[in-house]
């Protein structure tokens, strides 16, 4: 879930040399594919190579939605020094299969408890720590102000509200909310903020871990609350087609007025929306249940079977000092997870900022708190709801079956 630029020629590349590691080679592979996170690593491994000159980087960028599905392989066959992956369940799957070191090590001599005391439960398994985090950011929703203002709409604070502005804009020939549902997590950033807004982060959560079943009625609340913005056609037409940076394109013209995304898609607002921009919590949909936000991870792990895992250690070390996490998010526009780093002074990032200290508790994302096999059949069905709301019956049925084979 994340960055998606396509590079089917370095992911060729990459295949070939991330197997091939030799003393004094750090073998890296990533997905920080788009332009903001590929300047930030290009200036962290020079400064890291510039700081360790025994130690070349060999640095192998993937596309995103590539590296999701080659990096199970490379773990289990031959693997580079230093993956790129996320927290909580994501980073579980493959620490519960052996696949990942334990890297408590670096947490104990670099007193990471302490400086990423946020952090720390997300990268923890059984009281051991599994990787290092180096960025998080805020999700909600993401807005044209100068349309809002063109339309009398005001900032929507409650569920009403934000069904209001949206039928505003439908009259007046804009779409309401642009979205790319093609590799469906963006479809589940809607499930997790309606079913956090409706029942609470600790059922969220509950539902996560396969202890409630989705045809549980709470759940189909979330589903009908959701339903009041899908048949009404507040929803960009033909998601299904297009990636997240696809549907981008419609909320920067004019044709669309909202996003509901992370704060990773700040870098790509064009120079001439500057100040037509901005950014609002999603809304209360149940006054009694606390606000929790999405907040997921991004994290660097050693692969059990790594090769050169002295010069791995280096590196995570090296990422984890507050200067670094400065240095990576000041240029990614996100929120350093090491405690004595400062956040860059944006008005998306103060705002997101705020938002998570005052917040009643995150959660990671839904493909990253949830199985594996659960996550990707339970996007299939919130896509599959969005293009069918009537099939919502059929859809809980078939998740069902799933959460009780994922977690038996």
């Amino acid at each position: 879930m994340k960055y998606v630029k396509h590079i089917a020629a370095t992911a060729v590349l990459a295949a070939s040399v991330s197997t091939t590691a030799f003393a004094g080679t750090l073998v890296i592979n990533s997905d920080a594919s788009d332009p903001a996170p590929k300047e930030a690593w290009s200036e962290i491994i020079s400064r890291f190579e510039k700081e360790n000159p025994d130690i070349t980087v060999k640095y192998n960028l993937y596309d995103h939605e590539s590296y999701k599905t080659t990096i199970r392989n490379w773990l289990v066959t031959s693997p580079p020094d230093v993956v790129f992956w996320y927290a909580g369940n994501r980073m579980k799957a493959f620490v519960d299969r052996g696949l990942f070191e334990d890297v408590s090590d670096i947490w104990a001599d670099n007193n990471m408890k302490q400086d990423f005391a946020a952090a720390a439960p997300a990268m923890t398994v059984q009281g051991k720590q599994y990787g290092v985090p180096y960025t998080y950011y805020q999700w909600g929703i993401y807005y044209r102000k100068d349309i809002f203002e063109q339309y009398g709409i005001t900032e929507p604070k409650t569920w009403e509200e934000l069904k209001s502005a949206s039928a505003t804009l439908k009259e007046n020939g804009v779409t309401p909310f642009t979205i790319g549902t093609k590799y469906l997590w963006t479809a589940a950033g809607w499930f997790d903020y309606i079913n956090m807004r409706t029942n609470g982060l600790d059922f969220h959560i509950q539902l996560m871990d396969g202890k409630v079943p989705y045809s549980d009625e709470r759940v189909k609340k979330t589903f009908a609350n959701w339903a009041e913005l899908v048949e009404p056609g507040y929803f960009l037409d033909n998601h299904a087609s297009y990636s997240w940076q696809e549907a981008q394109p419609f909320l920067y013209n004019g044709k669309a007025a909202m996003y509901l995304m992370g704060n990773f898609i700040t870098p790509n607002f064009p120079a001439e929306l500057d100040g037509k921009m901005d950014f609002f919590q999603f809304p209360v949909i149940d006054p009694s249940v606390p606000m929790a936000e999405d907040a997921p991870m991004d994290t660097l792990h050693i692969p059990s079977k790594a090769k050169n895992k002295a010069d791995a250690r280096k590196f995570l070390e090296f990422v984890a000092r507050a200067e670094n996490q400065q240095l990576i998010n000041e240029m990614l526009l996100q929120i350093p997870t090491n405690n004595k780093a400062k956040a860059k002074s944006d008005p998306f990032l103060d705002k997101g900022v705020a938002m998570l200290a005052a917040s009643d508790g995150t959660a990671q994302f839904y493909d990253r708190d949830t199985n594996p096999a659960m996550a990707k059949e339970g996007m299939k069905g919130f896509q599959e709801f969005m293009v069918h709301p009537e099939r919502i019956d059929k859809i809980l049925k078939k998740l069902d079956k799933v959460s009780k084979r994922a977690f038996k």
